[in-house]
């Protein structure tokens, strides 16, 4: 009976120490988390408008700009992708205590980070068409494409500089500023989208240009704003000075962009599989493209929230195994993971509740909206296995392991384009059929990612992480 009560209070110690755990966890996810997502959301928010404007136009304007925007965001994710690699390997050095490491690789960043970027713009400057002829985007839709690509392109100068100011925030631990980033820059697209789209207080109507040159003005302005905050700042204990920046050495660079380069294949394979599926719809029909632009730009709201306690999950998993706890990792992924979850019941809530309202916002054609349920219902339930796959996949980057995700994501982009091909080539299936394969290739990764970091934890149970 003694030893019944003192198991019983042993167990109810365990469970608030757990409790306080999750609680102190929570704290430090959403301390970085929830001012980059604000910012996300604004600017989700901002996009969606933009969507509303040129859903306005016709159905053919939100096709050509979804297969503009594809490819391009594939582009510029890669800058991104690359920077995990730094982001990863500052907070592991932040987290055990190497300072000066730490600042030497973000001078390197700094410094290096800048060539993509100015490669990319000259690229989506002067021959987007070599892009969008591969995509198979149609020969009605290809010209306006080609404009919103040309008018986009500058936003490439800054993405460098960006992605560099993105990691030192984040190990920081100073995000705040991404919320005045989000409000200056959609306050300022939503203007300009009415102004320059539509041709309002005598200026000539642009449509999907105007909708192009709106987004790179605003984002100009925004990235202006968190360059006078970093110059300014007095606590990012991590900024490089300038003359580090000056003498950095590209070995630091390369050793980050090594580390990343799985994160940035991952990224890649991610969108290819994702722009093989806009050929496919292609195929299907030049509305069905447009589909698939609106139905997934309404579920970014609820990813680009996952994505920010992602990104939280990644940094502090990193300063976790920095300290060479591997619980830490652990309980940083478990209490991002129900936070995330948390997110995507709400939202599936709202799908099924709401969808003629919802989809009826970015257009009028009547077929899309007879059927605006079931693509939203099943949007809805793709969130819970890709939010599992943001968080755990963060786990798995932030404890030095990279490589798994570009395996599981090699494997997804297989599985979705020989599965798409079966489909649509072979089958002559339709638009929900292609939606119910992201669902699938997700789940599957899901479960190869769950896998993979509950045996890092049982291999290193004794909390000593490796390397």
């Amino acid at each position: 009976m003694t030893d019944s009560i003192v198991k019983t209070g042993h167990d109810i110690s365990a469970y608030k120490a757990g409790a306080d755990v999750m609680k102190d966890n929570a704290k430090r996810i959403l301390g970085i988390a929830v001012p980059i997502m604000l910012s996300n959301l604004i600017s989700q928010l901002q996009m969606m408008i933009d969507r509303i404007f040129i859903g306005r136009l016709s159905l053919e304007s939100m096709s050509a700009v979804g297969n503009a925007t594809t490819p391009m965001w594939t582009t510029m994710s890669a800058i991104f992708a690359l920077t995990t690699g730094a982001t990863i390997l500052v907070s592991q050095a932040y987290g055990a205590g190497k300072f000066e490491r730490a600042k030497d690789l973000l001078a390197a960043l700094f410094k290096y980070n800048n060539v993509f970027g100015i490669l990319l713009f000259l690229f989506w400057l002067l021959c987007p068409q070599v892009a969008f002829h591969l995509t198979g985007v149609d020969e009605s839709i290809i010209g306006m494409s080609m404009d919103y690509a040309r008018f986009f392109a500058p936003i490439f100068i800054l993405t460098g500089i960006g992605a560099s100011i993105s990691c030192m925030l984040q190990v920081c631990q100073k995000t705040q500023i991404m919320i005045w980033y989000g409000v200056s820059r959609s306050f300022a697209n939503v203007i300009l989208d009415y102004v320059l789209i539509f041709g309002n207080f005598g200026l000539p109507a642009m449509g999907v240009r105007g909708a192009a040159l709106a987004t790179t003005l605003a984002e100009l302005l925004g990235d202006a704003i968190v360059l006078i905050y970093v110059l300014r700042a007095k606590d990012l204990e991590l900024r490089p000075s300038l003359g580090r920046i000056i003498r950095s050495k590209a070995g630091l660079f390369f050793e980050s962009a090594k580390f990343g380069a799985p994160a940035a294949c991952e990224d890649f394979a991610w969108n290819l599989g994702n722009l093989y599926l806009i050929v496919m719809l292609n195929h299907i029909s030049v509305e069905a493209a447009g589909i698939h632009s609106i139905v997934f730009g309404v579920e970014l709201i609820a990813v680009v929230m996952v994505t920010s306690i992602g990104t939280a999950t990644l940094t502090l998993s990193g300063i976790e195994t920095g300290k060479k706890s591997i619980s830490g990792v652990w309980d940083v992924v478990l209490t991002s993971a129900l936070l995330s979850w948390g997110i995507c019941a709400f939202n599936l809530i709202l799908f099924i509740l709401f969808p003629g309202k919802i989809l009826g916002l970015f257009t009028t054609d009547k077929t899309v909206l007879a059927t605006a349920g079931i693509y939203l219902f099943v949007v809805g339930v793709d969130l819970i296995p890709k939010s599992g796959n943001i968080i755990f996949g963060s786990g798995i980057k932030g404890y030095g392991d990279p490589s798994w995700m570009l395996k599981t994501q090699l494997f997804g982009t297989v599985f979705v384009i020989a599965a798409s091909s079966l489909l649509v080539l072979v089958l002559h299936r339709g638009v929900v059929e292609i939606f119910i394969l992201v669902v699938v290739d997700e789940t599957l990764r899901f479960i190869l990612n769950n896998w993979k970091l509950r045996r890092i934890r049982r291999d290193n149970s004794s909390g000593e992480l490796a390397g």
